[in-house]
């Protein structure tokens, strides 16, 4: 991924987008990237975050043993465990 770098950025604008990184859980680097791509509109929408996002999950290599786990008995044993 490329590098940015900006100097001699105003220190009230830093101030500014450090606070709205910190309300947003980002860093300041998210959050520059993310104000680029709104100032930009090249935000992508939320239906189609989420649509790439399931289809990653979809196309993991998940192992066998994974797949064979029966999650009733796992909840069943967690509940027994807790009681």
């Amino acid at each position: 991924m490329p590098l940015l770098q900006v100097r001699d950025c105003p220190e009230d604008l830093y101030k500014k987008i450090s606070l709205y990184a910190k309300k947003q859980n980002r860093t300041i680097a998210q959050q520059v990237v993310s104000l680029l791509q709104k100032a930009l509109r090249m935000e992508q929408p939320n239906r189609e975050r989420r649509e790439a996002l399931l289809e990653r999950i979809q196309n993991r290599n998940v192992k066998d043993e994974a797949r064979s786990v029966d999650e009733v008995a796992l909840l069943r044993e967690e509940r027994e465990r807790i009681l």
